[in-house]
Order: C-alpha cells, then structure tokens, then sequence
C-alpha cells in the first residue's frame, strides 16, 4: 500500500517537546483526537486556518515558527523521504500515470475538484494520485477513465501515446520540483500551484492576512509597547490584510471615558495622526525600534495649540504629552 503523503512539514512536535507538552494533552486543549495531532506533527494531515491558529496559542508560539526553514533538520527529512517516494514511484510507473491523468484533465479543461467528484473520489486521493503519490486500485480505473468519458483500455493508451511523445515530460520535472519547496513563507523557490507543495506556505499567507500583532499591554500608567508578532488577534474583517495594522490594549487607568474597558484599539502605522484624531502615541521613533525593545505608549485625543503645534492629550488624570510618533486610531473593538 502507498504511503501517506508528506504535504505540511512542521515543527510542531519540537515546539510542543521544548514546551514540555505531551501530545495527549494538545490533543486535548485543540479539540482533536490523538490520531490526528500524530497526522498533524507527521505533517501528512491536512490543517485549517483555525486550527493552525489554535494550536500556536496552545504552544504559546509565533505563526512563522511553526513552519519550517531550510536549516532545519526536518526540512532536510522531508526532502530525503519526498525523493525516496517519488524514486520508488517513478519505477511503478505511478508518476507517469498520475502526469497522463493530469494532462488529460487540463486538455478537457476541468479543475481537480471537478475532476475528483466525477470519478467518486475526495480531493485529497485524486490529488495524490496525480502527482504519483498514490497506488490505484482496479475498482477505481474505470471511473476514473469514465469522469473523462474514456473506457479504462483508453485511458491507458491515452496516457501511454501522452508519454511517448514527449508530452508528459515538463509535468513529471514539474513534481521534482516539489522536492525544492521548503515551506518558508516568501521562500524564494516557492513558486508551484496548491497542488504542487504550498499547502502549507498558502496556509500562512491566508492565516497571516486575517491576523494583527498586539504590540501593546497595560503597565504601570501607561502601555508596554514592544514591536513583537509573538501574540497575535484576528483582525476585524475590514482591517484584513492591511500590513500596516497593529494593535494595542488600552490601560484602563487613563482611558478617560473615550475608550471602553476591555477593548483592543487598532491603529494603523502608516497613517500619522492630525488633530481630532485619536491615536496611538509612542515615546519613540516607531520605525527605528527593533522586535526586542520595550517603550512606553499612551492612547491620547490629538490637539493643536494656538502656535499649531501638535500634541497628545491625555485623560484621568489630564496631562499633555509631546511624543515621537502618533498613530492614528482606524477602530475599538470591545474584547
């Protein structure tokens, strides 16, 4: 029987071991079952956003640590057992079968969903059997060679008329080079399709967007400003994907009736605050600061004097403060 197919290689099982976390108990606090969080960390199971976001706040880790880097002894594992199987697959004669099937659904201009419901199977099997990562059984070549209104005889002979011409070649190189992808987001050789081995890279991309980082907490009177990823919230619908956006939770002892309890007050770095605006105010030049400095920040009204000179106006109690950067506030969201 084939075995399963590596698609997301992580580094789950070596967080969650630094963390002194046995996997029964992430099993547990991520709702799943063990066999699952075995699947997960063997990277041959499949994530969703959810989950992904899940289990990073169960491990207490940034999203971008979960997924692995070329120096990384599992990326070195997972290329070694990717050119294993697609060697062992090679001489079965699974790759050029799975690179006839994949020609012959882009001739007839379905996708691989499409594909895989005409012939009765689930995307995760008609995928793999494409890219030579899975034995076809006898029951499955004629609905498979029907989806594509060809008898089982035919779609053989299609196949093998595809690989004698030489047209299955660039497809077949095309699967080598998913040995090359490590999945880094903005790695530079992760330039192949979905189906091609960016599961996991897509997965970040997607989960990122719909991300912000908490840049800010309560300390003292003020706020702990420190440009750090590590704790992270789903971002409002219409702040999605705005690179720009952080986040910061206000200090309940100077809200001064303007911001409510229990909220996160996003602010957008890339817009300077102007008079009647509410923004974020730092004691520091915001693009000079690195991911390992803390500084104080404040939420203040922003007011002009009579000289037009801009500054921050803090409440309970009042004081006015002069900082280096202002951001303004985009929207509050109550906790």
């Amino acid at each position: 029987m084939a075995q399963e197919e590596i698609i997301f290689p992580n580094n789950i099982r070596n967080i969650r071991l630094a963390n002194g976390m046995k996997m029964t108990e992430l099993a547990r606090r991520a709702g799943l079952s063990l066999s699952a969080v075995s699947k997960i960390e063997k990277g041959v199971r499949r994530l969703n956003q959810k989950q992904l976001l899940n289990i990073c706040n169960i491990l207490g880790c940034k999203l971008s640590d979960i997924f692995i880097k070329e120096s990384d002894d599992v990326a070195d594992q997972w290329q070694s057992e990717i050119k294993r199987r697609m060697s062992d697959n090679e001489n079965s004669g699974l790759k050029v079968f799975g690179s006839g099937l994949r020609k012959i659904r882009q001739q007839t201009g379905k996708t691989i969903a499409q594909a895989a419901k005409d012939a009765g199977m689930t995307l995760s099997v008609y995928h793999k059997i494409e890219v030579g990562q899975r034995e076809i059984y006898q029951n499955e070549i004629e609905p498979l060679a029907k989806s594509f209104a060809l008898g089982a005889e035919e779609l053989f002979d299609k196949i093998a008329n595809l690989y004698k011409s030489g047209a299955l070649n660039k497809q077949i190189s095309k699967v080598k080079e998913r040995v090359k992808s490590v999945l880094v987001p903005g790695n530079p050789v992760s330039g192949m399709d979905m189906h091609g081995g960016l599961y996991g890279a897509k997965l970040y991309d997607s989960a990122r967007k719909k991300l912000v980082p908490v840049f800010g907490t309560p300390a003292g009177k003020a706020i702990a400003f420190k440009k750090s990823d590590k704790t992270m919230i789903v971002a409002p619908m219409t702040l999605e994907g705005r690179a720009e956006i952080y986040a910061v939770i206000p200090n309940p002892k100077r809200l001064g009736g303007f911001v409510p309890e229990k909220s996160y007050v996003f602010a957008d770095a890339s817009i300077p605050a102007k008079p009647g605006d509410l923004a974020v105010a730092i004691d520091a030049d915001f693009n000079s600061l690195d991911d390992d400095t803390t500084i104080n920040a404040y939420i203040v009204s922003v007011r002009q004097d009579s000289k037009g000179k801009v500054y921050g106006q803090m409440s309970s109690p009042d004081e006015k403060i002069t900082p280096q950067t202002m951001h303004k506030v985009v929207m509050i969201v109550m906790e």
